[in-house]
């Protein structure tokens, strides 16, 4: 299996680094440096003219966005847990994905990255003050859906891309000066993920400092 992933270190692409990583299948991890802007090169746009990470490459085949990459991955890798396997808990699971990408990380974008939907400063300033309670809500409620997980997992015994994407939420929750350690379940969560030894080479290629905040 030729699979190749364009990842940016601590971006939504940690969902199918972390996937591939532990399902054991053999994938080329490529990185692609975001704060360097190489999202925007030439040979990165001639992959994905969209010039956004996550990116697979699979027997010639490209495809972006997060959902229908772990999608993709579940299928190809049905052995993984990335998902669910049927019925209302995958339905339930693909619910909670989607949220996680359309709602709580498009919230954290017009904290962090405003620009991309104004380019008056004064309403950039507006947007990032009013969507930063907003992403403390958005964490809020997914902090209450993992501590009433029966579970060690979101979706199981093992862990699945929901983990993976819970753990990418509350770590950015640093970078906007939220402490993500007041979650109790979720940054117990998140932990719980970070410390498992098969994804140590994940945590070690992105550099992956959890706590990213500073009073």
């Amino acid at each position: 299996m030729a699979l190749q992933l364009y990842f940016g270190p601590g971006a939504c692409s940690f969902v199918p680094h972390a996937m591939l990583q532990l399902s054991g299948a053999p994938f080329e991890p490529i990185m692609v440096k975001l704060h360097k802007g190489e999202q925007k090169s030439e040979s990165f746009l001639a992959i994905n003219p969209r010039g956004q990470v996550p990116v697979i490459v699979h027997d010639g085949e490209v495809l972006d966005q997060l959902v229908a990459i772990v999608a993709y991955l579940d299928d190809l890798l049905p052995d993984a847990h990335i998902l669910p396997p049927a019925g209302i808990e995958r339905a339930h699971a693909i619910q909670t994905l989607a949220w996680m990408n359309n709602t709580a990380h498009a919230t954290f974008a017009h904290i962090f990255m405003p620009q991309r939907f104004s380019d008056d400063p004064a309403a950039q300033q507006a947007m990032r003050a009013f969507n930063l309670s907003q992403y403390a809500k958005r964490l809020t409620e997914l902090d209450q859906l993992v501590a009433t997980q029966a579970k060690p997992w979101l979706t199981g015994d093992k862990p699945g891309a929901l983990d993976a994407y819970a753990l990418v939420l509350v770590r950015w929750a640093g970078m906007v000066k939220i402490d993500p350690t007041q979650f109790k379940a979720l940054w117990a969560l998140a932990n719980q993920l970070v410390d498992l030894p098969a994804l140590a080479p994940v945590i070690e290629r992105e550099r992956l400092q959890l706590n990213m905040f500073s009073g």
